[in-house]
């Protein structure tokens, strides 16, 4: 694969599309999920014209708009885990500083 190859499908890849996604009717409510997108690629090649190239993306829920009698309100997705590390990181912070005093 070549550069503009691997930047061509990375354009295709960054797109709103995969940042907002199909809305979702259902009694009269509209909902429209939402993602956080990231990515990034790396190409190189040596004297010899051999080279190579790679692109990765992530993506992550972070919530939905909710659309209801002409109302639009934004509904966040929690995510557990990130929580759960957070709650952790915060115990052992609480523990080390009172264990210095």
């Amino acid at each position: 694969m070549n550069v503009d190859e691997m930047l061509k499908g990375a354009r295709d890849v960054m797109s709103v599309q995969r940042v907002y996604g199909d809305p979702i009717e259902r009694d009269g409510v509209t909902v429209v999920p939402v993602a956080a997108v990231r990515g990034g690629g790396g190409g190189g090649s040596d004297e010899s014209e051999n080279g190579g190239a790679g692109f990765a993306v992530t993506a992550r829920p972070v919530g939905v708009y909710v659309i209801r009698g002409g109302e639009v309100e934004w509904q966040p997705a929690i995510d557990v885990g990130r929580l759960a590390v957070a709650g952790l990181a915060s115990c052992v912070l609480v523990a080390y500083l009172a264990r210095r005093r």
